[in-house]
């Protein structure tokens, strides 16, 4: 029995004149996903993308796991694939989904005709199918409004589909139809859903971390590699730079007042994933953000960072509280490793009593016994690049 993926493809089918952009990303991040579980032809046909296995080493599992995290799909489904004729279609529901049909107590049958040749309409279908699949399966019983299993039937241009339900894919657009941008990313709970939320907006992801050896060692390094490999099932390669800080930090805590520790440090990492993002091509930074989470992130705070920038600050997580970034980290698979206790650069040096409403012209004085142009473009040409 031949088995496909059916892939509907969300708000793309909303574009107007620029929808074979949006279709042809798409299409292009799943070949490269699904080519981990073999060789696959992908179509486009009446609003449907279409992944059919070239050969019999498919793994069709792995398949369908991939296309679940590839934005740019609101929901799939694995189908069989027959000939358009009712008696086929009624033996080939019943093989392909006896699994479930036995398993269940309720069933409804949706169809769909698109071929309108076909001798019977969508109605006359459901009927057909149903009354075979209570003879086979005598136990179920028809729920309409709420069953365990639907089973959906579609007649289409090439052949039928048979399948139980849709699955929800990831939803948004397809990566990099959204642009370039630069995420800020720590180890923490915060930055790693930051980065998935753009991405799921199209956006092509490269991930600045600061490390300050030796107040953070190999490990912290390694935490933050492990959550990148998360985002990435979702949104793709990330470029992963990393900048040393350590030097900057030192002389923070050196010239500095203690209160304005954090915000200092936290102007010095936007000036410099701006330069980076710069020549890596961004047009934006990222951060994990989420107004009056900590002491830096008031508004005050976040009027100080946001003043070294000349180019957009996009924060995803402002508005929400922690529980809610809490339970989108568990769903992407994040939050056990952000919770393992490998400490990043902002734990340290963290002043007793910082500044809750700063002022810019007081953080500007702050910080001006430091050489900040020297500092920052010696950091920025010491970052080490690579790929995940």
């Amino acid at each position: 029995m031949k088995e496909i993926i059916l892939i509907k493809n969300g708000e793309i089918a909303l574009k107007g004149l620029n929808r074979s952009v949006f279709e042809d990303a798409l299409q292009k991040a799943l070949r490269h996903r699904l080519s981990k579980a073999g060789r696959f032809k992908i179509r486009r046909a009446q609003s449907t993308m279409f992944v059919e296995p070239q050969d019999d080493g498919c793994d069709m599992d792995l398949a369908a796991e991939a296309v679940g995290k590839v934005f740019g799909i609101v929901a799939y489904s694995r189908a069989a694939v027959c000939e358009k004729d009712m008696d086929v279609i009624c033996t080939t529901a019943v093989d392909y989904l006896a699994d479930q049909l036995r398993s269940a107590k309720t069933f409804k049958v949706v169809a769909k005709r698109s071929d309108k040749s076909f001798p019977l309409g969508s109605p006359e279908i459901s009927a057909e199918l149903g009354g075979y699949i209570l003879s086979k399966f005598p136990h179920l019983k028809v729920d309409v409004h709420d069953p365990e299993v639907t089973v959906a039937a579609e007649i289409r241009d090439f052949a039928a589909y048979v399948r139980a339900g849709q699955l929800k894919g990831a939803g948004g657009i397809p990566v990099g139809t959204g642009g370039k941008a630069a995420i800020l990313i720590s180890g923490g709970i915060d930055s790693p859903v930051a980065a998935w939320m753009m991405a799921k907006r199209g956006m092509q992801l490269t991930a600045i971390h600061f490390a300050s050896p030796p107040y953070t060692g190999p490990q912290a390094e390694a935490k933050v590699r492990d959550l990148l490999k998360k985002v990435s099932e979702y949104s793709g390669e990330i470029r992963f730079c990393i900048v040393p800080f350590t030097r900057i930090q030192e002389a923070i805590a050196d010239n500095c007042q203690e209160e304005y520790f954090t915000i200092i440090m936290r102007r010095f990492m936007m000036r410099i994933s701006e330069r980076i993002a710069r020549r890596n091509k961004c047009s934006a930074l990222i951060t994990g953000e989420s107004l009056g989470q900590v002491a830096s992130q008031t508004v005050g705070g976040l009027v100080c960072t946001d003043a070294v920038c000349n180019m957009p600050v996009f924060r995803p997580l402002i508005g929400m509280d922690k529980e809610e970034i809490i339970v989108r980290s568990r769903e992407i698979g994040t939050f056990d490793i952000s919770i393992l206790p490998y400490e990043d650069c902002c734990t340290v040096f963290t002043p007793k009593h910082p500044r809750t409403k700063p002022l810019l012209d007081k953080v500007e004085a702050a910080e001006a016994a430091l050489d900040i142009e020297a500092l920052v473009e010696e950091a920025a040409e010491n970052a080490l690049f690579e790929s995940i």
